[in-house]
């Protein structure tokens, strides 16, 4: 007696995108006062598998943490930050962010934050790393109040350099927008897609680099630091170059070993602050 097999039917091939119902959707909604002790939370509203988390110290430093450990293709994060006059906050993340291969969604993130009179602001995330086939959009809307101060510092990883790997596919879109008092005085927009790494290997765009980075500087002494910025990139091992305008400087940087513009951008950080970058940046 012999037993015939019984043959399962072929997989099916999926060709529609995955419903939207389950998509992650984040939101984190947060406002800052000043006390007595100094910065304060005022009110906080997490949903999606973010979370803001608050290590002890002598500053106010708040932590956002994705319990999810990443972002795929129809992911939706929304931020809204609110800082009152006189504060003072440095906003890190856990872990760089991943971002994965979609099915044809992109991965949104908005971030909005809004700055009081005199209100001193560090937004310092870690590397976002974007995997071969992601499509990211990502939306910074920041708007001040005169004499309020802005260090922002956001770094791009293309791929796991170490794991050998090249984003072949993919699209990276970033929209930059920076209003004091009411008037726009920063703009800036990148969109790299299809083969990114063929875009990034040309000499105009990139020469070779997996990892760029850039950081904002917008506050009252912004130009007269100008020679003070330049000082603290002067034994970078990237390339980057500062330039200043118009009540802010901004500060480029470039590589080809991502390892190598997390260097000389925390070294730059750490000396134009004059303050240690965030713990979790060491771990």
């Amino acid at each position: 007696m012999t037993a015939q097999p019984i043959p399962f039917p072929e997989a099916t091939p999926r060709t529609a995108p995955m419903p939207r119902m389950i998509r992650a959707e984040g939101q984190l909604r947060a406002g800052f006062i000043s006390s007595a002790r100094g910065t304060a939370l005022s009110t906080l509203f997490e949903s999606g598998g973010y979370r803001l988390k608050f290590p002890r110290g002598d500053v106010c430093e708040a932590v956002l943490v994705n319990t999810g450990g990443g972002m795929v293709g129809g992911d939706r994060l929304a931020i809204d930050f609110q800082f009152e006059e006189q504060t003072a906050a440095v906003i890190t993340t856990q872990s760089a962010e991943k971002i994965y291969r979609a099915d044809g969604q992109m991965s949104e993130i908005d971030i909005a934050l809004t700055l009081g009179a005199q209100a001193k602001v560090n937004w310092l995330p870690q590397d976002m790393i974007l995997f071969s086939g992601a499509r990211l959009s990502r939306r910074f809307i920041v708007t001040m109040a005169a004499g309020a101060s802005l260090t922002l510092f956001e770094s791009t990883i293309f791929g796991r350099v170490a794991m050998g790997e090249r984003v072949k596919e993919g699209l990276f879109r970033d929209h930059w927008r920076i209003r004091r008092e009411g008037r726009l005085i920063f703009a800036d927009d990148v969109m790299i897609d299809h083969d990114i790494a063929a875009q990034l290997d040309r000499k105009a765009m990139g020469d070779g680099a997996r990892a760029i980075g850039t950081c904002l500087y917008v506050a009252p002494d912004a130009e007269a630091r100008l020679e003070e910025a330049r000082e603290a990139l002067k034994d970078a091992s990237c390339e980057c170059a500062a330039s200043a305008w118009n009540g802010m400087m901004i500060v480029r940087f470039v590589a080809r070993d991502p390892s190598t513009l997390r260097r000389s951008a925390a070294q730059f950080l750490s000396r134009f602050r004059n303050a240690d970058l965030p713990r979790v940046w060491q771990c």
